[in-house]
């Protein structure tokens, strides 16, 4: 079989190709090259040879976005470990479940996140080795691994940069693991190979975008989601473009900032944060560098997509995606955007709908159960073989969970999650539809729709509202809004106005709290 690695893809051919001196990540102010990428590649590949971590291993990495970061997921794909990137908001017996349950003998943090370490270390006892990314001090904690004491490396004591050789992977070899964010018990490790990366950027950067080596990319979504590891790796790599880094978790006022200072072209953010974005001051101009703005995560209300599209003056791009099919794979595009809807299929995937008989829904407009199926879907989950069976066919068809109809034009529109529909008197209310009616109201900012059991045990719409800055919400307001809008069955019975929704890592409302909440009210 041929050999391939994603890595070589990602890094050694821009520099064999001449791009060695281009700037491939920008972060903290200071340009890193190509080159200065390969080289910290290296450093990484002969720090695992030192510590003994070898192909096929798993290595947990838990760090702010970053040059080392970028090290750290080319060097092991070179070297065909495999790195296991995980959210920087899990606490230390989190990473220590993901740990135990990826078993992997080598844990990597940000000084940052230096606490996690013992935590992590007595939760997953297979760990052999952890290192702590930036040139400090060795965490003050105890760090227990496979029984007994296991050291604590400074990255910076793993100083050699020479040439490390490219491990003889293939395209179908397991390349790295992403953990599904998991609203409800332990997250799912998703095998994704070395052919997947490139894939996402043939399909969706370059089919799509029209990425190319003079983009600019700047991504709210961090590096070890499904989502950023495209946008601020595999897409800016693959084009020979440059990624535009923030280590910091993001509020919108830092990233308009950088939007302003780093003049990205193609900016990345989730629905929530496009709201957000909205309901500050940043002026108009601040954002005249950008051509296209995608968003992901959650469907993007209408209602949202015209006015940053109109406040900003470039294409809002809404679209779908899953770790397990690794980015997006049904989008608007530059040349049609429809809000409301998710867009188009995108060439290279196919797209299907099934009732719940399992048969196939054919006639335009009637509701089903979306499948994938593509270049970049995943080989499965980690030893979770009921899980993939479930989710994954033998034919390379992926249930996605989500409810969706297919209009006449081949455009398609999101209802909600298979768990998430709502049924009210007796007829199935989207909480995709009524949502996009609430925030048109110049008071709410974002708005959450689940079910709700009345006193008569019956299933009815509720609705959670955040208010915009400066303002406030008033019941009778909203229920005149939707009076006028909406059908009588898909009007919220209960409002309840918050200050701000509970998500998952990925930036996703965590609906079952919401429905928590309101069975504990």
């Amino acid at each position: 079989m041929t050999s391939y690695n994603a890595a070589v893809w990602l890094v050694d051919r821009n520099v064999e190709q001449g791009r060695g001196q281009a700037v491939a990540i920008r972060s903290a102010g200071a340009d890193v090259t190509y080159h200065d990428v390969l080289r910290s590649a290296w450093r990484v590949q002969n720090a695992l040879a030192d510590l003994g971590v070898g192909p096929g291993e798993r290595v947990v990495l838990v760090a702010n976005d970053g040059p080392d970061m970028v090290a750290w997921i080319v060097g092991c794909l070179r070297s065909g470990v495999i790195p296991v990137p995980v959210s920087t908001m899990l606490t230390g017996g989190d990473v220590g479940a993901i740990i135990d349950d990826s078993s992997a003998s080598l844990l990597v943090v940000s000084q940052e996140y230096g606490g996690l370490v013992g935590t992590a270390g007595h939760t997953a006892a297979g760990v052999r080795h952890a290192v702590v990314l930036e040139e400090s001090t060795v965490p003050d904690t105890e760090f227990t691994a496979g029984g007994g004491d296991g050291p604590v490396t400074l990255w910076s004591a793993l100083a050699d940069s020479s040439e490390a050789p490219v491990a003889d992977t293939t395209a179908d070899a397991s390349a790295f693991w992403l953990y599904s964010s998991g609203t409800t018990g332990l997250p799912k490790g998703v095998i994704h190979r070395h052919s997947s990366m490139e894939a996402t950027f043939d399909t969706y950067a370059r089919g799509v975008l029209g990425a190319g080596s003079d983009d600019r990319f700047l991504s709210v979504a961090k590096l070890f989601f499904a989502y950023g590891l495209g946008n601020s790796l595999t897409f800016p790599f693959g084009a020979g473009a440059t990624v535009i880094l923030e280590p910091s978790r993001p509020v919108p006022a830092l990233y308009c900032a950088l939007v302003r200072d780093e003049a990205p072209t193609l900016f990345f953010a989730s629905p929530g944060f496009v709201a957000a974005i909205l309901d500050t001051d940043t002026p108009v101009g601040a954002f005249s560098s950008v051509r296209a703005t995608v968003t992901a995560g959650e469907t993007l209300p209408a209602d949202l997509q015209r006015r940053f599209s109109d406040r900003f003056g470039h294409p809002v791009l809404d679209g779908i995606g899953s770790t397990e099919a690794l980015h997006i794979f049904l989008s608007n595009t530059v040349t049609d955007q429809r809000p409301g809807s998710t867009g188009v299929c995108v060439p290279g995937y196919e797209l299907k709908l099934l009732g719940d008989d399992g048969s196939d829904i054919v006639d335009a407009d009637t509701p089903g159960y979306l499948h994938v199926r593509g270049p970049s879907t995943a080989s499965g989950y980690w030893n979770r073989p009921e899980a993939t069976s479930a989710a994954f066919s033998a034919d390379g068809w992926v249930r996605t969970g989500d409810v969706y109809t297919r209009a006449g034009s081949g455009h398609w529109t999101f209802l909600g999650r298979n768990n998430d529909m709502i049924k009210a008197g007796g007829i199935w209310v989207s909480p995709a539809e009524v949502e996009a009616v609430l925030v048109e109201h110049p008071d709410v900012l974002e708005a959450a729709v689940v079910g709700a059991r009345n006193e008569a045990g019956l299933e009815e719409v509720a609705a959670f509202l955040v208010a915009r800055s400066g303002r406030s919400i008033d019941p009778d307001a909203i229920e005149r809004h939707c009076r006028e809008r909406m059908a009588a069955f898909k009007r919220p019975r209960r409002l309840v106005v918050v200050d701000a929704f509970p998500k998952t890592a990925t930036g996703k409302v965590q609906r079952f709290a919401l429905r928590e909440r309101l069975g504990s009210g």
